[in-house]
């Protein structure tokens, strides 16, 4: 039929309630759909039409007008299949029966075509562009969150959002390919304590532990691979499977059910869902990675205060203890002396008071938390000033230093440490904090009067302060450069490029 033939019958008619029907899916809507069709009948003479829509991102229809009000038997007349391509990829979108004069069977099956192929593309159209969005917004969510159960959950809830899933789940393999975890979304929280056990990983999921691939099942109700559901489980049908991975490996699957907005998966939105997966991958390895390295902070923070502990306040405890031994036959023998020894060992617990004061002062918790760099340093400083005699200036040339957050906790940690130094080893009266930035550049320097020290000079294992400024440094990509002498003071300045997260 030429474009001539298919301008003269009501075609746009049909496009437009079509078009009402794609974007709000509902009886009146089908009815309109229905009158339209009606109409084109109308103007050729005909007597019946059936139609069934069924094509992927489109809402099934199915209506007939006319002496084909219901859908023809296998003893009635053939349907003609309508077909379309995007991109090259054929696809069967709907069929129609018809019964009119054999003269009028090519153009009205030529027109009502060219109406549901117009509708057909401009749906996937905008599907593809609405999931285009979707996958970039999904991805900038899961590459925003640090924790392994947030991003594990996050997963979850924007696959089921991106192919219109009812249910989803995300289940972590174990080494021995079974289920060690399963997350889901769309359970609510009644449906999961009323489900029971979580799966093993039998039936379906099982297979495609097994097989490493994604699959597509129509209707996992009826599929012989199928394992059954447990009592009060949500009743589910069409399946999609596959695998997520990292670095290679599997590291567990993407499981979805009950496509929402049609009777089953297609395969473009297995390719989304795993496309998704790639970023998923990476943002679960990531997840734990960071979660590993906080892990191995805080055995090296536990590691400092041990040694802390143990070269300050348990050796001034354990020499206060061995004076005060033979304090019952000293008073015996000479009170003044005595007497004079007691008072020796109150000041050395007073000052042991003090030394375990400024250590609490470097294990305060986050002091970042809705604050900047600036604002924790002034914080830090605050409580240096009520536990200590030493007189600390401040200087910070910026109300608000922007600071990347790792850069932030390392160099927190550094004043932390280095006016702990300050307070139990340098015997100062005044000290200094600075911090600059100057094209994007950190200088953090920290100074005092005290009695200084040989940085050069072989120091013992268990003194790690130094060292711990050092680490510190270049886990952000800085240098730390001390200058010290004695009786002069010391100056320990840590310069941080711009931009630097860190290990």
């Amino acid at each position: 039929m030429s474009m001539e033939q298919a301008a003269t019958l009501p075609v746009h008619d049909l496009l437009a309630t079509l078009e009402g029907w794609r974007t709000e899916p509902s009886a009146n809507t089908a009815e309109l759909v229905a009158g339209s069709l009606r109409r084109i009948l109308e103007a050729y003479g005909a007597r019946g039409a059936y139609v069934q829509i069924d094509a992927s991102r489109l809402p099934a229809l199915e209506l007939g007008v006319g002496t084909m009000s219901d859908r023809p038997g296998d003893d009635g007349p053939r349907p003609l299949f309508v077909e379309t391509s995007l991109a090259g990829v054929p696809q069967k979108i709907a069929s129609l029966w018809l019964d009119v004069p054999p003269e009028t069977i090519s153009v009205i099956s030529d027109a009502v075509s060219l109406a549901l192929e117009a509708t057909w593309s401009r749906n996937e159209a905008q599907a593809t562009r609405h999931q285009l969005h979707a996958l970039d917004e999904a991805v900038r969510g899961i590459a925003s969150i640090g924790s392994v159960e947030d991003v594990l959950q996050h997963i979850v809830d924007r696959v089921r959002e991106l192919v219109a899933a009812q249910y989803a789940a995300l289940g972590i393999v174990g080494p021995f390919g079974d289920l060690q975890q399963f997350i889901t979304s769309g359970v609510t929280e009644e449906q999961r304590a009323a489900i029971g056990p979580l799966p093993r990983g039998h039936g379906v999921l099982g297979f495609i532990i097994q097989e490493d691939a994604s699959f597509l099942i129509d209707d996992i109700a009826t599929d012989q691979r199928r394992f059954g559901l447990p009592p009060n489980h949500p009743e589910m049908h069409s399946f999609l499977g596959t695998p997520v991975r990292s670095q290679g490996r599997s590291i567990g699957n993407l499981y979805l059910t009950n496509k929402l907005t049609a009777r089953r998966f297609s395969a473009d939105d297995l390719e989304l869902v795993e496309r998704f997966a790639l970023h998923a991958g990476i943002a679960m390895e990531n997840a734990r990675l960071h979660e590993e390295i906080q892990r191995l902070a805080i055995v090296e923070e536990r590691q400092r205060i041990s040694q802390d502990l143990h070269d300050s306040i348990i050796q001034s405890l354990y020499a206060t203890s061995l004076s005060l031994e033979d304090l019952p036959e000293i008073i015996a023998e000479d009170p003044a002396e005595g007497a004079a020894r007691a008072d020796r060992a109150v000041d050395a617990i007073h000052g042991t008071i003090r030394d375990i004061r400024n250590f609490i002062m470097g294990l305060q918790p986050e002091l970042l938390e809705d604050a900047d760099l600036g604002s924790g340093i002034e914080t830090l400083a605050a409580e240096f000033r009520v536990n200590t005699m030493i007189d600390l200036e401040v200087r910070i040339r910026s109300e608000r230093v922007p600071v990347e957050t790792m850069q932030a906790t390392h160099l927190l940690a550094m004043t932390r440490e280095g006016l702990s130094n300050v307070a139990r080893h340098s015997g100062a009266t005044r000290a200094s904090v600075e911090l600059t930035q100057d094209d994007g550049w950190l200088r953090l320097t920290i100074t005092d009067n005290g009695g200084g020290f040989e940085p050069d000079q072989p120091r013992s294992a268990n003194q790690r302060g130094l060292s711990n400024l050092r680490a510190r440094a270049a886990a952000i990509g800085g240098t730390l450069t001390i200058t010290s002498e004695p009786g002069v003071g010391t100056s320990i300045a840590a310069e941080i490029p711009p931009g630097v997260e860190g290990d």
